[in-house]
């Protein structure tokens, strides 16, 4: 059965297009291969290149630089439809997105012109270094050093920790500490994959998104130009925190993606199956249930919207990210727990993605900060007065 269309509301004609496409692909060439990847464990590199040559890897930056330079409303539904076929994908472009944000929008004009068009047009994939062995959610707490000798070349060491893409990347976004312990001494910069010094450890064995490399990267003695610092010293964590409020929205877009996949697999389901002489979606347990689902996934779908068309129009959105990330993504553990019982038996087994979906959900409580820390940042933003 075809998965239904979800009804939008677009800005533009050129983004009705846009959504379009993207779910052409995605139904063509991402759905199909997904499950197998994921059996496999086998990196999509290619669906990236056919991505980028799409245009959907640059969607929210300029033209200038080979971006599209649609609004982030447009972006993440984007992002949606691609994580309803295959999770890595999608999130993929997410992490992509943010790997960019950081010479996008603090780079000098001379840093954009040489290195945006590239990581924006499709050949280069990028990865985002921030997470550490001992500071994930503490972004601040991170111990990757990069010291700078007489002639301004910086030498790096440390490792980084859960990296999406970690040995596929073209290139890095690095966050490391060029000053004092504590936010202030933290500097960003874009590295080259291949720079000596940077080595990848094996990949992390995942409960799910198997298809999605994730891995340390470590950098022992990596030396990196003057030039590829991305804005000033000490900068470096205000850059990543601007990066993360985006990136939260790509999550909740995710999320919002995979629930709406499980519940496109039960009503089919609840549809065909019957029991006791009727199909089971007309037992009240069962309609109600996918009631609920659609209602959640509705609901989380309005506020990431709502918060993107904040960021669009320049207002401050991090609080709303952050409720936005902390909704959709609880939301899909949920819905996906729950359409796995739909199933029931069925469920449970591999016949059927949604075990899948199951597995890939609870990342997505985790990666981008934990839905603690979205707590965190929603408490504080009510208590500052």
């Amino acid at each position: 059965m075809s998965a239904p269309v979800i009804e939008r509301q677009l800005p533009t004609e050129e983004a009705v297009e846009l959504l379009a496409l993207t779910r052409e692909l995605a139904q063509r060439e991402l759905a199909p291969r997904a499950a197998e990847a994921e059996a496999t464990g086998e990196f999509p590199r290619e669906v990236f290149r056919t991505l980028g040559r799409s245009g959907l890897l640059g969607l929210p930056y300029p033209e200038r630089y080979d971006g599209a330079e649609q609004p982030y409303e447009v972006y993440l539904q984007v992002v949606e439809e691609l994580s309803r076929a295959w999770l890595a994908v999608g999130l993929g472009v997410s992490v992509h997105t943010l790997s960019c944000h950081a010479l996008a929008n603090f780079g000098t004009d001379e840093q954009r012109e040489r290195w945006l068009p590239s990581m924006l047009g499709g050949e280069k994939l990028g990865a985002y270094c921030l997470s550490e062995p001992h500071a994930g959610s503490d972004a601040a707490a991170l111990r990757t050093s990069a010291k700078a000798d007489q002639h301004g070349v910086y030498t790096v060491h440390g490792t980084k920790a859960w990296i999406t893409h970690a040995g596929a990347a073209d290139f890095y976004t690095v966050l490391a500490r060029t000053g004092d312990d504590g936010p202030k001494g933290i500097t960003a910069f874009l590295v080259d994959a291949d720079t000596p010094g940077i080595s990848v450890a094996r990949p992390e064995r995942k409960m799910g998104m198997k298809s999605s490399l994730t891995a340390q990267v470590v950098f022992e003695g990596a030396e990196l130009p003057a030039d590829r610092r991305i804005g000033t010293e000490g900068q470096g964590l205000k850059i990543a925190l601007e990066a993360l409020d985006a990136g939260r929205l790509g999550i909740s877009a995710c999320a919002v993606g995979v629930a709406q996949a499980a519940l496109d697999v039960a009503v089919g389901y609840a549809r065909e199956r019957t029991a006791f002489g009727r199909a089971i979606g007309e037992f009240q347990g069962v309609s109600f249930m996918l009631a609920d689902a659609a209602a959640g996934i509705e609901a989380a779908r309005q506020l990431y919207l709502a918060a993107a068309r904040r960021k669009d129009a320049g207002l401050p959105y991090s609080t709303q990210a952050a409720m936005a990330k902390l909704i959709s993504t609880d939301m899909c553990m949920r819905v996906t727990t729950d359409m796995v019982q739909v199933l029931g038996g069925a469920g449970y087994v591999e016949d059927y993605p949604v075990e899948r979906y199951m597995r890939e959900a609870k990342v997505l409580q985790i990666v981008e900060g934990t839905n603690q820390i979205q707590r965190m940042v929603i408490g504080r933003s009510l208590l500052k007065g």
